[in-house]
């Protein structure tokens, strides 16, 4: 039996989403009774996200005040408010297994939320807006990239879309590019490097040297800047790279959604690529923390009876959780020709969980002249959660003690690993400076990824 305060490792359990008891109404909503009158009782988690509040209301405005006299027709406001970031169990949680109570709150806000989709009770945009293959790809036509984009600048066309859709008139929507990522690496492909493969007893893990970068939906359409530092940044550091532009989204917004046959679907279609490209000698690595996160942790606790996704959990590395390791094996390179001041640097909350350690911290603490302090607090962003509009506001709020943080800090460079994260941090910093009654407002630089403040470091 384990008990608060033990020193044994939290484990989180496989995710049995195929049995009849998963999708069970009566079975469902006990669990939620059970873990619900724990976290009403422990209350630590009340500042991750809005879920925790929304609970601990609707307990402390009951008539018994406590879980017993809330309404079970309102614990699907709780799961409405959870953005699947991992925090509470992970970062907050005294009792995930091997607690006798076994208690894993996010994934049993996603067995709430397949619930919910295998009842058909989710709105049509929250299904088009996590339908991220079928979208970009309809975006990427020449000319509705544009009109898009234009629609999106628009302050009109968004009140429009607003009601129609339900997307926030001021949530920051990414630029869609006209010149996406597969088309400016066919015009100009990563250099040609050679490759040292060692071996480092130290970290526990090796890398061949040789890297497949998921290039992900968003670097493919919305970003692809990032993804071309990843591989100059790479290329310079002697690490071979090749694209893997045929792979299809990782599945985390259906994830968020609750649609589980989506996700293995999806797992399905880009399993097969990853382990080929495993066989020919590559690690992988993608430019989004929550991309990482679906491969190292989510799908290999939904499918843990498959092997080759659990080959793929084994080769699939955070980029910085990479460079770190190549540091470590004396493979690093350590010849910069640029300070980078003060680096206000966002942790995103899909790289805590992962358990790596502040590799990107470590990395850019390498530079000259070069220091770097980190937010561990959510951009509010989360996903599709800060675009829609009724949920906005409350994305808004949870950003706040960031955004606070960087204005306060007055750095030379700010920005998160996750790219949604840093737009949304500057889209906050906007916001107060637009509102500033007087000049008091920091004037918005726009927000770095961390791999292009290296790539900066480098001069390259």
């Amino acid at each position: 039996m384990a008990t608060e305060g033990n020193l044994q490792a939290p484990k989180r359990a496989n995710i049995d989403w195929k049995s009849e008891s998963y999708s069970d109404k009566d079975d469902l909503y006990q669990e939620m009774e059970r873990v619900f009158d724990i976290c009403h009782g422990c209350r630590r988690c009340v500042s991750l996200c809005d879920s925790f509040p929304s609970l601990f209301d609707l307990v402390d405005e009951s008539d018994t005040m406590e879980v017993d006299g809330v309404d079970k027709k309102d614990y699907m406001s709780v799961v409405d408010q959870c953005f699947m970031c991992d925090l509470c169990a992970e970062i907050k949680c005294p009792y995930l297994p091997p607690h006798e109570w076994a208690l894993d709150f996010p994934h049993l806000m996603l067995r709430a939320k397949a619930f919910k989709y295998k009842q058909q009770d989710t709105k049509w945009r929250d299904r088009l807006i996590t339908s991220t293959d079928a979208v970009f790809k309809a975006i990427s036509v020449p000319g509705i990239t544009q009109t898009v984009n234009a629609v999106n600048n628009n302050a009109t066309a968004r009140k429009l879309v607003d009601q129609v859709i339900g997307l926030h008139p001021d949530a920051p929507i990414p630029e869609f590019e006209t010149n996406p990522l597969s088309k400016r690496v066919a015009a100009n492909p990563p250099a040609a490097v050679e490759t040292i493969t060692p071996t480092n007893p130290e970290s526990g893990r090796t890398t061949t040297g040789k890297v497949a970068i998921y290039v992900t939906c968003y670097g493919e359409h919305n970003d692809p800047t990032v993804v071309e530092d990843l591989i100059k940044v790479f290329t310079h550091n002697g690490i071979e790279i090749k694209l893997l532009s045929d792979a299809k989204c990782c599945g985390m917004p259906k994830l968020e959604l609750g649609d589980l046959a989506s996700v293995e679907k999806l797992k399905d279609a880009n399993i097969p690529v990853f382990a080929q490209t495993i066989s020919e000698g590559y690690d992988i690595i993608a430019p989004i923390p929550s991309c990482v996160l679906m491969y190292k942790q989510e799908l290999p606790l939904l499918f843990p009876d498959d092997e080759q996704v659990q080959r793929v959990k084994g080769a699939f590395f955070d980029p910085f959780e990479y460079l770190r390791l190549r540091h470590r094996g004396k493979l690093f390179n350590t010849e910069f020709k640029n300070s980078l001041g003060k680096v206000s640097y966002h942790v995103a909350c899909h790289q805590r969980v992962q358990a790596i350690g502040p590799r990107t911290k470590q990395i850019l603490e390498l530079v000259p002249d070069t220091e770097v302090k980190n937010i561990e607090r959510c951009s509010g962003h989360d996903g599709t959660y800060a675009l829609k509009s009724e949920t906005y506001d409350k994305a808004m709020k949870i950003a706040r003690p960031v955004v606070r943080q960087v204005k306060e800090a007055e750095p030379d460079h700010y920005g998160s690993d996750c790219p949604m994260a840093g737009r949304m941090i500057q889209h906050g910093l906007e916001q107060a400076h637009k509102n500033a009654d007087d000049d008091a407002g920091l004037d918005p630089k726009e927000s770095v990824h961390p791999i292009s403040m290296l790539r900066k470091a480098y001069d390259i």
